[in-house]
């Protein structure tokens, strides 16, 4: 229903007082200047009247009073009605605005978030492909000097069989030695038996044996100087070897410790760590090897060295049991 008391009279003085405080007699203004009644549309045509009295204030004069307020009623229901449905539209659309807002906040702050998750796996990328370059390079680093030490341990194992060749070589003077002294002993046990039997007929041809075994003797004690000097050259040598083989551990457990930090660094690399373990493994069981090898060196040299002082004190003795002969003729 429209609301009564709201005509062209009461809007003119409202529109007068507004002009009269100087303040501008605009829609709003008016409607609160008469209370906030009426609706917009009859304030705005008794606006418009006012403003051009000449367009319509005739024709309004015409009309008998009742049939205008009968049409000023109708007019103010329609304007109630399209007001009331203008703010049923209105509130309609502002509850799909702040629907929409609100999800353009909530799809904003998804995006804030992706897009942080997207510079943080960025980050864990960068990170990442830096871990990667410094295990590569580490890697890179770990297969070269597993090169340096492949070839040194090569070095080593020719080293060690040129030793092995000096030992047999070593090995097979002193059993020669050793024949020649056991038959050198069978030679003079025969010769005792032969001598007692026929002493004076034989004297001189004794004397003469004897001359020469003086020389074999003297050429045997040069051939035992000579094994000594080698043996001990050996010795040397192999106490090098067994500095070299000394440090070529520290260098297998200094590869041992960079190894450990290249896998620490490297916990995403672990195919080429197990690669490098296997390597390592390998090396160490080489080394292994080769100190076995030394080992065995080691005990062949004191075998050797024992085997030449068994063969000086039988040559002592058989000088002794020579000089003792000769004193006797």
């Amino acid at each position: 229903m429209a609301r009564g008391g709201v005509n062209l009279a009461v809007v003119q003085k409202a529109r007068n007082s507004l002009l009269m405080r100087g303040v501008y007699p605009s829609i709003d203004a008016v409607r609160v200047e008469i209370g906030n009644t009426g609706s917009k549309t009859t304030i705005a045509r008794y606006l418009k009247q006012l403003e051009s009295p000449g367009s319509e204030a005739n024709p309004r004069e015409r009309m008998s009073g009742a049939l205008r307020g009968v049409v000023e009623s109708l007019l103010d229901q329609v304007q109630e009605e399209g007001s009331q449905a203008f703010l049923e539209a209105r509130a309609e659309f502002e509850h799909e605005r702040k629907l929409l807002v609100s999800r353009a906040e909530a799809l904003e702050s998804e995006l804030d978030e992706l897009k942080l998750r997207f510079n943080a796996q960025g980050h864990i990328l960068a990170t990442q492909t830096e871990e990667l370059k410094t295990a590569q390079s580490t890697l890179q680093t770990e297969i070269t000097r597993n090169a340096r030490l492949t070839q040194s341990n090569s070095d080593l194992e020719v080293r060690i069989q040129e030793k092995d060749g000096q030992i047999q070589s070593l090995e097979q003077k002193h059993t020669h030695a050793r024949e020649a002294l056991e038959h050198y002993r069978s030679s003079i046990k025969e010769q005792r038996d032969q001598d007692l039997n026929r002493h004076e007929s034989q004297v001189y041809q004794m004397q003469q044996e004897l001359t020469v075994i003086q020389q074999a003797l003297m050429v045997k004690q040069e051939e035992i100087t000579r094994l000594i000097r080698d043996n001990e050259r050996f010795i040397a040598e192999n106490r090098q070897h067994a500095r070299d083989a000394s440090q070529y551990r520290e260098a297998v457990e200094t590869l041992r410790g960079e190894l450990s930090i290249a896998n620490a660094a490297t916990a995403r690399a672990e195919g080429a760590k197990e690669l490098l373990a296997q390597q390592l493994e390998a090396k160490a069981k080489e080394a292994g090897e080769s100190q076995s090898k030394i080992a065995a060196a080691k005990l062949r040299e004191v075998d050797l060295a024992h085997k030449l002082t068994t063969a000086e004190a039988e040559l002592m003795a058989l000088r002794v049991s020579s000089e003792a002969d000769g004193s006797q003729a």
